[in-house]
This record gives structure tokens, sequence and C-alpha cells, in this order.
């Protein structure tokens, strides 16, 4: 007998059709687990392939498509579209976020695929979904934002609506969807049968404006307004972003215990008995007194100082850490979170393995993200192809 693998997706096979952010990263994330993933893409690239010829655009292909064996193919070419469905009837899972109805116009969509392979797990990832009013709206990551009500809370009530910082509606979706996938191959283990998996970007964020909700609702179901960088529900005090004498930490305090273990830190013991803050009702109606209070401390120190001397009282905080201090955090690289590669395109770069540890499998060691067609001879001689098969084929534009 042989030994089962440590990583829970081995022996899975995954055709990924999927582009730029969230399902290059539910891929990822299987690839990560063990899954064999094979990453098709047009004979020019995914278009996040094609943003490295500007700047360092390249650096997120590389951190999304690690691990994956590469092929290209021209799905508009009948020979390419028969040899993708020669991969589907041989795989697991086939992964499409193409706007809704391109996989049906290539003769690749749900029941075309299900009727050559019932056993396949076919995930969607788009805007807005298969169906629905917005289905057709064109979706990238700024407009899902806007659309989700993100962008409106997001920022400061005197000025216009900002954008979270990071791609939060892409990566959401991808979480979501290799949620999906993998519970669609739980339920395939119990039936036999594969099934269709969804998950649209506008659906995966609506939940966490838990906050912001909890704040309308409470005022009747009115828009409740932009927080800066207070509590979403304007529920919490002190919960802000303060100043130090060489930047910023966020401090929160969401029991009495964290108060009053602040007030000692500030060595303002004598404000416990102050009526304004003896409850958390009190505080966050005297939130403007408690913030420049708080703040009038902070300025004392430099953030790491103060980040110490708030951990000893055990105040939940955190300094504000700039996009440097976190490649470069020692932690995260303890815990081989993050690592430092030579990539054979793109040279020194840092990349993150898979959030998801499985005991007994110690993260899979990192193959970078390989050159476009790297693994056409490969990935089509597992299809009975022959190199003189795969030679014409490159000669006649396919792949």
């Amino acid at each position: 007998m042989t030994t089962p693998s440590p990583y829970p997706l081995a022996g899975i096979t995954v055709v990924d059709l999927s582009q730029i952010y969230n399902g290059p990263y539910a891929t990822f994330l299987m690839a990560q687990a063990g899954a064999d993933v094979i990453k098709v893409e047009p004979k020019g690239g995914e278009h996040l392939r094609r943003r490295g010829v500007v700047g360092g655009a390249s650096l997120p292909f590389a951190m999304l498509n690690a691990n994956k064996r590469s092929v290209s193919l021209d799905l508009k070419n009948p020979q390419g579209r028969d040899l993708l469905i020669e991969m589907v009837k041989r795989a697991d899972v086939l992964v499409e976020n193409f706007a809704p109805g391109v996989t049906e116009r290539l003769g690749l969509g749900v029941e075309a695929m299900h009727k050559i392979n019932p056993r396949l797990v076919y995930a969607q990832s788009s805007g807005y979904g298969q169906e629905g009013l917005y289905r057709d709206y064109p979706a990238m990551d700024l407009t899902v934002q806007a659309m989700s009500g993100i962008m409106d809370i997001t920022g400061f009530p005197e000025r216009e609506p900002v954008k979270a910082g990071p791609a939060l509606c892409d990566f959401f979706a991808g979480v979501h969807l290799y949620g999906g996938i993998v519970t669609a191959l739980l339920d395939r283990e119990r039936t036999g049968r594969g099934r269709t998996v969804e998950v649209a970007m506008l659906d995966a964020v609506y939940a966490s404006l838990a906050s912001t909700l909890g704040m309308s609702f409470g005022q009747g179901w009115t828009d409740a307004g932009r927080t800066g960088n207070r509590h979403g529900g304007l529920a919490e005090s002190p919960y802000n972003v303060y100043p130090t004498s060489d930047g910023y930490i966020a401090i929160i305090c969401v029991g009495e215990q964290h108060w009053k273990n602040l007030l000692d830190a500030m060595g303002r013991k004598d404000l416990l008995d102050d009526p304004r803050f003896q409850t958390l009702k009190t505080r966050v109606a005297h939130m403007d007194v408690v913030d420049e209070l708080v703040s009038t401390f902070t300025k004392q120190f430099n953030k790491q100082d103060l980040f110490a001397l708030l951990m000893k009282h055990r105040v939940p905080c955190a300094p504000v850490r700039t996009l440097m201090e976190v490649v470069n955090d020692p932690h995260l690289h303890q815990r081989g979170m993050l690592q430092w590669i030579d990539h054979p395109e793109y040279g020194r770069i840092v990349v993150q393995s898979s959030p998801m540890r499985y005991d007994g499998a110690p993260p899979l060691a990192h193959e970078p993200s390989k050159k476009l067609g790297a693994s056409n001879e490969d990935v089509l001689g597992w299809l009975g192809l022959s190199r003189d098969d795969v030679a014409r084929l490159s000669k006649e534009g396919v792949i």
C-alpha cells in the first residue's frame, strides 16, 4: 500500500481558466493544498501577466500562480477547444471567471461540460452573478466596491468616498470560491456527481458591512455615513488611529477592563470615576473627548515604544505599519507565510504561502510561476499527444 499524501487535495486535477485575482487566488489555495492546477491562458497570456510590461505589475501574477502548470491555448480555435475538452474529461474541477455567457459561446458552458464529465465541479465567479439585473455590468474590484457600498462608507465624513486600499472584492470572492469548490468536492464524494459552484463578488462582500449596517438599522434604516478610522457602527470608544511621534497606532477598548488598563498605562486612574467615561455608552457619547484625551497621550511616544507599553498593560493595539515593514516582517517569515525567492523571470521578490495549514503537511515547496506555455508539452502529453503533435499545434497557432 502507498502512503496517503498529507496534502488534502492531492490527486485532484484542476483546469484553471481564471484570470486576474479572484479565480487565480482560489486555485492558488488549491495548489497549496496539493491539487494539480493546470492554468490555461490565451496565447498572449492572461491580463495579469500582460500587466508585467508596466513597472512591477508582474509581482501579483507571480504571487497568485505559483505551483501551477502553464498551458497556452486558443479556445476560439476548434482544435484548442477540443484540447480543453480532453482536459476536462480527466479533470475534477474547472474554474472560470469570464463574463457571464462567454463559456457558453465558446461551447464550454456548464451543461456541455457536465455531459462529458458528470463528476466535474464547475466553478464560476463573476462580479454580479450568472443571473439577475446586474448580470452584464462590467465588474472590476473598483466597480464592485462602488456598487457594494464599501466605497460609500470608507473615508471621512467631510471628504469624498474612498476605495479600500486592497482589492477586497476580488479576494473575498476568491476565498468564497475556494470554499465552494471544496464543499462541492465533499458533496461529490457522497453523491458521485459534480455540481456547479457560483460566487459573485457583490454577494461575497455584503456580510463585511455588518458594523455599518448595525448603525443604519439603529437609525431606522437610514444611511450611516463614513466614520473615518472610528468603528463603522460608532459603537466603540476608544476605537481609532492615534498619532505618535513617528507615525500612528491603532487602539481599541472593547471591554471595561481594556479601558481601565488604558487609563493605567496613561497614568490617569483619576478618570475612573469620571461620569463621562464610566461605561461604554457614556464613552461613545463623549467620543471626541476620549479621542483627544488618548491622542494627547500617544503623541508623547514613538509607535514601537508605545506599542510595548500598551501591550504590557494588555491594551488591544497595533502600530500602523508601512508596506515595507510588513514585507520584511520577521513573524510572517518565521512562520513561512512569506519568503524571499529569486524568480527566474522577475528577480528577487517576496511571495506568500497559503494561510491554511494542515497538520502533518509542511507548506509545499514554492514552485515559481511559469513562463506562458511552459507546460504545453507536459500537459498535452498527458492527453496522449506526441512531441510532433505539439510541434504541429504550435505551428498552426493553436497553442
